[in-house]
């Protein structure tokens, strides 16, 4: 149908059934054949005769919108191959913040592989903050950050929403409670993330708007660093739901509670990246693919 569109707009243009079959090498009997089957498959006419001139209905000027809007769409999508043709192998600096480093990059930069392997990707990580500025200024591509980015200069793609959960060692159990609740918290031996951190802060709020004072016993910026020290400090610890796989649960004995205040923690880890303009149009075709999908 592609090529009667194109037909059918070249008629348009040209106002006339003989000028268009001279500009598309067809006698018009064959012109007026396939018009006629253009309008058979669509189930409406696209033309009135008024006199000797030719005047678009109104499904035939829907129809012709349509097909500038493919004309222009076909040609971009030459244009992208032709540019990612030329350019070979593409190159793509991806920022992450501290949160986002150990909950979401690793599988996110996988499926990327997995989808795209003519990427040469390069990663670098910092505070939220520093990796919004990095992107600002064009020293990253795209960033994966662990919330909503307001910033007229940036463009926000939502992945998907996390909430904390708290985790305990196995081996520790806060007797006489069937069922936890946000109270608990408060005084309870904890191991949390550094401050100044997206991750840290959320905590922070949390402890702040249910007014609990937990024992901090260590903060330590790192996930992994965490988790090996809850059994030696008899510590609990808030983290992200993003984080938790089962397997690493079972390999640090670990055992995950729900808390219904927890869950209502959410933030959103968004893509972030700056003109579209600006990037690479491999780059940018493959995150109009993931707006799409989110």
């Amino acid at each position: 149908m592609i090529e009667e569109l194109d037909m059918f707009a070249t008629i348009v243009e040209h106002k006339s059934m003989n000028k268009a079959a001279v500009v598309l090498n067809l006698s018009q009997p064959a012109l007026s054949r396939k018009l006629a089957k253009l309008e058979d498959e669509l189930g409406a006419q696209l033309f009135r005769r008024i006199g000797k001139r030719l005047e678009l209905t109104r499904i035939g000027q829907l129809t012709y919108e349509y097909t500038l809007e493919l004309r222009h769409s076909h040609r971009r999508f030459l244009e992208t191959v032709s540019e990612y043709a030329s350019a070979g192998r593409t190159s793509i600096t991806i920022g992450a913040s501290l949160t986002t480093l150990q909950t979401t990059l690793p599988d996110f930069i996988k499926a990327l592989n997995a989808s795209h392997p003519e990427f040469d990707i390069k990663a670098i990580t910092g505070k939220t903050h520093e990796i919004v500025t990095q992107v600002r200024e064009n020293k990253a591509d795209i960033a994966i950050v662990a919330s909503r980015i307001e910033d007229a200069q940036l463009h926000c793609v939502p992945l998907f929403e996390d909430h904390l959960m708290l985790v305990l060692p196995t081996s520790i159990a806060i007797t006489g409670k069937d069922q936890l609740g946000i109270d608990d918290l408060n005084g309870l031996p904890m191991i949390l993330f550094s401050r100044g951190t997206w991750y840290r802060m959320l905590t922070d709020e949390v402890f702040a708007k249910h007014n609990l004072q937990p024992d901090v016993r260590m903060e330590i910026d790192s996930f992994e660093a965490i988790l090996r020290l809850l059994h030696t400090c008899r510590a609990a610890t808030l983290l992200p739901h993003s984080y938790l796989r089962k397997q690493l649960l079972e390999d640090n004995e670990l055992s995950v509670v729900s808390i219904q205040e927890l869950e209502q923690t959410k933030r959103t880890t968004c893509l972030i990246h700056a003109d579209p303009a600006g990037l690479h149009p491999a780059v940018r075709l493959w995150i109009e693919e993931l707006s799409a999908i989110n």
